[in-house]
């Protein structure tokens, strides 16, 4: 049987997983149907409450866009109240993000920790509030905004196949 040290340890290496190789299914399976996301501490307003599946969206209009990112999570701590199927996870991140470019540096990195709720759903645990601190950046963040450009470019010859 697994703790729910080891289950939660997965679920966020399976959130890491999913974004880092653009499995959007994988992705979706670490989240509750609706989450609060609050990541206003690396862009002003870009918090709130969302259907989980336009989360995952939105992870589709950036990530795709960069050749590659990779989220290192280390640092765990977990609380958890196991007959009241909840808890919170801590857990520090540096999220790299890699677009070749020839504007500046290839790579953007964030320098933080996340802040999960987590509860149990259908015995599994999921994610249902999630807050990033970012403490530190370093290197191009026009990274991203190239990656969202990029994004849009390869959804609308993704929409035009189809």
């Amino acid at each position: 049987m697994t703790s729910d040290h080891e289950a939660l340890t997965s679920l966020l290496a399976r959130f890491a997983r999913g974004i880092d190789l653009r499995d959007w299914s994988l992705y979706r399976s670490v989240f509750t149907d609706e989450i609060d996301i609050d990541y206003s501490s690396y862009r002003a307003g870009n918090a709130g409450h969302f259907r989980a599946d336009d989360w995952v969206q939105r992870g589709r209009m950036l990530f795709p866009g960069l050749a590659a990112s990779q989220h290192f999570l280390s640092n765990f701590d977990i609380d958890v109240d196991p007959a009241a199927g909840s808890g919170r996870v801590v857990t520090y991140v540096r999220a790299e993000h890699v677009l070749p470019n020839t504007a500046g540096d290839a790579v953007f990195t964030i320098g933080g920790y996340y802040t999960d709720d987590v509860v149990r759903v259908d015995g599994e645990w999921r994610i249902c509030v999630k807050r990033l601190t970012v403490l530190w950046n370093s290197g191009n963040p026009q990274v991203l905004t190239m990656a969202r450009e990029r994004a849009a470019e390869l959804l609308e010859v993704e929409a035009a196949v189809f």
